[in-house]
């Protein structure tokens, strides 16, 4: 079986850093000896976006002390952030204390939007659209005859009258549809165009926009964990006092959209990271996430932190998730493959479990520095080392300087720059 926490792994050289992968690993995957990332070439990357010149790398690391229903997961994550892949890696050591963390997804059903214009009365066109519903799902169901065979396809009708000062009323057309493995974008949207002229005929009305909506709450992840009060504690922290910490810093995003749209942002820290490690498409993830955050009208957290009736802290992480595992970079790009490959999921559900598990570890690390010695030591301490690289620090010499800013408290380019003057390197 797979054994996620590997002691020590930050400290091991990159070559060591894969043999540590590759010998924890899960039977069915292929690691002989090593894991390998694939890089893409700019000829890949011409294939699939225009006017390439190059490509542009981030760095790939690895979420480690990953159990997640049960089993054990290594987790590539793609950020040039400091201090994430650290942070959530020590909070799902902190959860396997408590058992590690339990997700669930709904079922991989994402909207697409048929507008409808130029109606002479908007509650009898509503009214056929209901009374042909069985025909039109069928004309979107023969859209994608493999998808319909895997058990996805065509789910449901809603039909909205939508109220508008500038053009007036109109009729909005949802599409509920299956997607299964995929994250869905161009099935729905096919289907969508698919059924256009037929609400034209059947409403004698106009459609116009043909589009997919990536606020997916039909299509949701949700991760819980519960950390022991007595794993919380460190150097002068009492547990107790970290716990009660958190949930203060909790209460101040649930309550203040100013607090929650960083509070977020660490969440989406965690979340993007994997979604772009994966080829899945990061900016209509952020977009679902921040417009779910905001449905009741007042942007708020997407996480809730407590305690239990054992004085344990609980947190959970509810967010819409249309992430996929076919199509798109993820089947395209060697680096997606290769890390789909290393986190041994067989469907979109077990990524999404994933990525919502990432984002409430990476939430609770925020949130625990946040609450006792405050953001800046953990994160500017890995920070220091970038900027003595941009200072002119090479090989060796960086930690050298990155550890003097540190203990001087003052990471700047000025000083590092200062320091190796100093330091005659």
């Amino acid at each position: 079986m797979t054994n996620s926490r590997i002691s020590g792994f930050y400290k091991l050289s990159l070559d060591d850093r894969l043999d540590a992968l590759a010998q924890n690993l899960n039977a069915d995957v292929d690691s002989a000896s090593r894991v390998t990332f694939g890089s893409l070439t700019a000829q890949e990357a011409s294939q699939m976006v225009e006017n390439v010149v190059a490509t542009h790398n981030l760095p790939l690391g690895i979420g480690l002390n990953f159990k997640i229903n049960g089993v054990d997961r290594f987790v590539p994550m793609a950020i040039e952030e400091p201090s994430v892949v650290a942070g959530v890696s020590f909070m799902a050591k902190l959860a396997r204390a408590g058992g590690g963390f339990t997700a669930t997804t709904s079922a991989p059903e994402m909207i697409g939007q048929i507008q409808i214009l130029d109606l002479e009365d908007m509650d009898v066109a509503k009214k056929e659209i209901y009374e042909n519903q069985e025909e039109l799902l069928t004309i979107a169901d023969g859209v994608d005859p493999i998808l319909k065979k895997l058990g996805g396809g065509a789910r449901d009708l809603e039909v909205h009258i939508i109220e508008n000062s500038s053009i007036g009323a109109f009729l909005v057309v949802h599409l509920i549809y299956d997607v299964r493995d995929a994250m869905g974008a161009n099935a729905v949207n096919t289907a969508c165009e698919k059924l256009a002229p037929h609400l034209e005929t059947i409403t004698g009305g106009r459609v116009h926009l043909k589009i997919l909506s990536n606020l997916s709450d039909r299509r949701m992840a949700r991760a819980r964990c519960v950390i022991p009060v007595d794993a919380l504690k460190f150097d002068n922290y009492a547990g107790e006092l970290v716990r009660d910490g958190i949930v203060e810093a909790y209460a101040f995003a649930e309550a203040d959209p100013y607090r929650a749209t960083t509070h977020n942002k660490g969440i989406m820290n965690g979340v993007d990271a994997v979604v772009i490690a994966t080829g899945n498409d990061w900016r209509a993830i952020e977009a679902g996430a921040h417009a779910f955050a905001a449905q009741s009208g007042r942007y708020t957290s997407l996480s809730t932190w407590s305690k239990n009736e054992d004085g344990n802290l609980v947190g959970t992480l509810e967010m819409p998730m249309a992430v996929g595992i076919v199509g798109g970079a993820t089947k395209v790009h060697p680096t997606a493959q290769a890390a789909l490959k290393l986190m041994g999921v067989k469907t979109a559900s077990e990524l999404a479990e994933i990525i919502v598990s990432v984002g409430l570890a990476q939430n609770l690390a925020a949130l625990r520095a946040l609450a006792t010695e405050g953001i800046q030591r953990g994160h500017m301490s890995l920070h220091a080392r970038q900027v003595a690289i941009a200072a002119g620090a090479k090989g060796e010499q960086v930690e050298q300087v990155a550890n003097k800013l540190v203990a001087e408290g003052v990471v700047r380019v000025d000083k590092a720059e200062e320091v190796i003057r100093e330091l005659g390197i």
